[in-house]
């Protein structure tokens, strides 16, 4: 039987740390400051965005949101996004996704600051973490490394398999795992031979967005499951890309969903707005 990987309790600890670092640079002077820029009325974006201003008030954060329609132009969330690279009370800048169309989510990206694009989705900071010198990281795979540290999960030397290859979560998942000395595979839609390729991961990372796509038989007996899934089943309820009931019982460590990867994402979003504060005061990270 699995030990039951709690991200709910982790994330809680991640953003105490956090809150003693904002009450440090407060005595410095320093209130660390996230804008938080929502376009039209997606109400899933809403209740991430509603999520993310509540833990930015809970460790002590500085935020502003900024909900515009979904008539905005382009230009008009351009202009946004220079006057928020401007403001010095702001440090970290989140443009929630997904944003409505007609709108170029990857130049929006582009135009944040490296140094305030706290998702770390600006190709600067993806070069920077591909040859492992970065200020920020990618807040799904960083929270997952952080589960696996304060799990005490050694990555070194251990067979990593990660299904899925998005550049938010599978591609930087794998790098991270690979600056830990991990021997890591990347699988997608046209691997061959996927299920005897997960039944080898020492660490299996499930990121594909299929409801308990990860069944029993690709999972070696003793193997740390990380779900990062978040879906709804035939009941329409949550449910991660790994059929939990069945893996459960073979794998040594296996995060729920919900409350495994998922409180961890904005526990870490509050993280990278601290080291955002701190670089632009030229304070050590």
């Amino acid at each position: 039987m699995a030990t039951r990987i709690d991200g709910k309790a982790i994330a809680a600890s991640v953003r105490s740390d956090v809150a003693k670092e904002v009450e440090v640079l407060k005595e410095k002077g320093i209130t660390p400051g996230m804008a938080v820029v929502i376009v039209g009325d997606d109400p899933a974006s809403r209740i991430y965005v509603n999520n993310k201003k509540k833990a930015c008030a809970e460790v002590g954060i500085y935020s502003e949101e900024y909900a515009l329609p979904a008539s905005t132009t382009q230009e008009e969330l351009l202009a946004l996004v220079h006057e928020l690279n401007q403001k010095e009370e702001i440090h970290g800048i989140l443009v929630q996704s997904p944003l409505p169309k007609g709108l170029d989510e990857k130049l929006i990206v582009d135009n944040i600051d490296p140094k305030k694009d706290v998702d770390a989705f600006h190709a600067v900071n993806v070069g920077r973490i591909m040859i492992g010198d970065y200020h920020f990281l990618p807040c799904t795979p960083a929270g997952v490394i952080e589960l696996l540290d304060r799990s005490g999960i050694e990555i070194a030397g251990k067979r990593c398999v990660v299904v899925g290859r998005s550049n938010i979560v599978g591609k930087p998942m794998a790098m991270l795992l690979l600056h830990r000395n991990g021997t890591v595979t990347i699988c997608h839609s046209k691997t061959q031979n996927l299920s005897e390729i997960c039944k080898q991961a020492d660490i299996l990372v499930a990121a594909v967005g299929k409801a308990k796509f990860i069944t029993a038989d690709m999972v070696k007996e003793g193997a740390v499951v990380i779900d990062v899934g978040m879906n709804r089943d035939e009941n329409g309820k949550l449910c991660g890309d790994v059929d939990y009931a069945a893996v459960e019982p073979l794998a040594s460590f296996i995060t729920p969903v919900p409350g495994g990867v998922g409180p961890m994402t904005i526990a870490m979003l509050m993280k990278n707005a601290v080291s955002a504060a701190k670089i632009q005061n030229d304070l050590p990270v």
